[in-house]
């Protein structure tokens, strides 16, 4: 196990399975996200472990997190892409899961890990990369064998990603 990447880093320039609101599966890079808009990348466990539903709901429900047009959310577990569709569709998400079979997503970030040095799987933790891959933020859970325990502080998250796109939107309420 490596260590995490650290805030100034480039993170590098993984391809894993992503699957789509919409349950389209493709392999796609993480330059292509990036360069599409700045993306939080949440890793998680497993799709439908109560931890992991208590968090995505949480991304789900704050709201601010699907509606801000200037970021995206893109979470990464060890699950199947079938899963996460499943998964996407159980709980409603707006949000695309990259399938890191192998963990390389994982093991690029420095978050991988062996529970009880069996289990191999990827520490809850939260990055955030602006357009060029830069880490602007990161969380990085720090409770090794009960993840429930470690769930990211996502006003946290949020006032990091406001800082760096240089503040929150003015909501203008349909008027300009």
């Amino acid at each position: 196990m490596s260590q995490p990447l650290a805030v100034g880093d480039v993170a590098p320039d993984v391809t894993a399975p992503l699957v789509r609101p919409d349950g389209s599966t493709a392999d796609v890079s993480l330059s292509s996200l990036t360069d599409d808009r700045p993306t939080i990348l949440a890793f998680y466990t497993n799709d439908f472990s109560p931890d992991c539903m208590a968090e995505w709901c949480s991304f789900r429900d704050y709201g601010w997190f699907a509606n801000d047009e200037r970021v995206q959310v893109v979470g990464v577990s060890r699950s199947h892409a079938a899963t996460h569709r499943w998964f996407i569709d159980y709980l409603d998400l707006s949000f695309a899961l990259y399938a890191d079979r192998d963990l390389d997503l994982a093991e690029a970030f420095g978050v991988d890990y062996r529970t009880f040095g069996l289990f191999r799987r990827a520490k809850r933790s939260v990055f955030f990369l602006g357009t060029d891959r830069t880490i602007r933020y990161r969380w990085v859970g720090d409770h090794p064998i009960d993840p429930a325990r470690d769930q990211p502080p996502l006003a946290e998250v949020r006032a990091a990603v406001e800082d760096a796109l240089g503040g929150a939107e003015t909501e203008t309420f349909g008027f300009e």
